[in-house]
């Protein structure tokens, strides 16, 4: 049953390809894989294989995956993405001998890929599992380890129905997950290979802070008058009309905006919204940074080490989709702000308990908050001191799969 759900999927894929995008990219992409292993593969090399869904799960495995090849650099890397948003980004990624997609999940494929790659050992990150490349793993009796996973009770996996999804995770050799609740639930099922490490992401963005460069047109910027610049990262509409709006009336602020949209239709609705002077970033000239109120970030790659130049973040997101990276702001020791689409992220929970980041579900309560910041600079600074501090304890998971695991 498993096998025909993912043949009829792939059928559904290639009729949308025609009209859509990421469809046909995705198709494209599968297309490649076995034409990119028969390249690229070097006979008789060890290979570890990594697989992520996406750019997000990427980047909680890249600590790990930069790790080993510092300690162990006998081995080569293929690493695999299930989505474009994650293989377009990263498919010139130097710490990986082969990036490709990760074919359909069905008996072929699965069968073919193992066969080539042959990996000595294998990582899924977080939510990925696909059964018969499970399956087959265990049966070459190849270690296969899932880092950084995080179980809720509502999966299937726990539920009277959910036995066959139970015995597919009994396939993996050892679970680093990211909480107790996780490791409580899996012991549900019998599963005792559990070592709570906590998430990787939190290596990730100490390592991002540590090593991110300066970024001269937004140092310019901030350079003026620090205190006030509010950076918002990842933003979409909901948010944008939000920030824009208290932006618009309250001229001490100044703003970096990086919406999480950089399409040329998306940059001019919120220049339109805009009613003090801006620039885009890859249009900026020191005058015109010098001269404006707020800088568009209008291209990829730069927001990690942008926050750094903020007195207070807001993360896009929460009115919609879900909030976006807050570790990647918080590492920076500054208070973040979220939308209320935020109860599946764990470290929002903690902070938002803690006092380091805050909630806002409307206009007014943006407002409340932002005149709170600006007349109690103590309140503000002893968040932002509250979130560098969390994400510095929560640091390690790294390290503790490194030391567990028999290279």
């Amino acid at each position: 049953m498993y096998s025909l759900f993912i043949l009829i999927y792939g059928l559904i894929l290639r009729i949308a390809s025609l009209f859509n995008k990421k469809a046909k990219l995705l198709v494209k992409g599968h297309g490649q894989t076995f034409s990119i292993l028969q390249e690229k593969l070097v006979p008789g090399a060890k290979y570890i294989w990594f697989h992520a869904a996406s750019l997000g799960e990427f980047e909680q495995g890249r600590p790990l995956i930069e790790k080993i090849r510092e300690q162990y650099p006998q081995y080569k890397i293929v690493l695999t993405f299930f989505s474009p948003s994650g293989y377009e980004v990263r498919k010139n990624y130097e710490g990986a001998e082969i990036v490709c997609y990760l074919p359909l999940d069905v008996f072929y494929n699965s069968e073919k890929f193992i066969k080539m790659v042959n990996p000595e050992m294998v990582f899924f990150i977080k939510y990925e599992f696909w059964a018969n490349y499970i399956y087959k793993l265990k049966k070459r009796n190849i270690p296969l380890y899932s880092v950084a996973s995080i179980f809720r009770p509502d999966q299937a996996f726990f539920k009277p129905y959910g036995f066959m999804y139970a015995r597919m995770l009994k396939c993996f050799s050892h679970f680093y997950v990211q909480n107790e609740v996780s490791r409580d639930l899996l012991k549900t099922i019998n599963i005792t290979d559990v070592t709570v490490v906590g998430d990787t992401r939190f290596d990730r963005v100490l390592e991002i802070r540590d090593k991110a460069p300066e970024v001269p047109a937004a140092q310019l910027f901030a350079g003026k008058d620090v205190d006030n610049i509010l950076v918002a990262g990842s933003t979409w509409p909901p948010d944008e009309d939000i920030i824009i709006d208290y932006f618009n009336s309250h001229p001490e602020q100044r703003l970096i905006l990086a919406p999480h949209v950089v399409s040329e239709a998306h940059l001019k609705e919120i220049e339109s919204k805009l009613q003090r002077p801006s620039v885009r970033f890859t249009q900026a000239s020191d005058e015109t940074v010098v001269n404006a109120d707020c800088l568009i970030i209008d291209c990829y790659g730069k927001l990690s080490s942008i926050y750094r130049y903020g007195r207070t973040a807001y993360i896009g997101g929460g009115f919609g989709v879900g909030i976006h990276n807050v570790p990647e702001a918080a590492v920076y020791g500054v208070p973040t702000i979220v939308g209320p689409n935020n109860k599946n992220f764990r470290e929002v929970q903690y902070l938002l308990k803690e006092g380091a980041t805050f909630e806002i579900q409307s206009s007014a309560d943006y407002e409340k908050l932002m005149n709170q910041f600006a007349l109690d600079k103590a309140f503000h600074d002893a968040a932002g001191i509250k979130a560098q501090e969390y994400i510095q304890n929560e640091a390690g998971a790294v390290e503790k799969i490194m030391n567990s695991i028999n290279f």
